[in-house]
């Protein structure tokens, strides 16, 4: 299970597979000095509800992979988050997903 560390104040488990594309919007978003919500459900363990973060290229990011090895990405999947994150909604992460969606 990886991490996405934002602001020194918030950390985010996420698994590699979701992190790896994750990381990939978020850099080219940044690139572009676009800023961005990223919204997720919270686990069963934690208390209910959900969080959002205004992602912003001035303010730290840091991304954790557990494993050494790189993922093979999804260019679907990209696509999706890509659009995503130009919504209003900005990026709403399921984080449980370990696996592009169909299709």
């Amino acid at each position: 299970m990886g991490r996405l560390r934002y602001d020194n104040s918030h950390e985010i488990e996420i698994n590699d597979v979701l992190l790896a594309h994750l990381k990939l919007v978020i850099i080219t978003k940044f690139r572009r000095q676009e800023s961005f919500t990223l919204s997720w459900i919270h686990r069963d363990a934690e208390p209910g509800g959900r969080s959002t973060v205004w992602l912003h290229p001035s303010v730290p990011l840091h991304f954790v992979f557990d494993s050494v090895e790189r993922t093979s990405l999804s260019p679907a999947w990209l696509e999706q988050m890509s659009a995503s994150s130009h919504s209003t909604g900005g990026i709403m992460l399921d984080l449980d997903q370990t696996a592009p969606p169909e299709g």
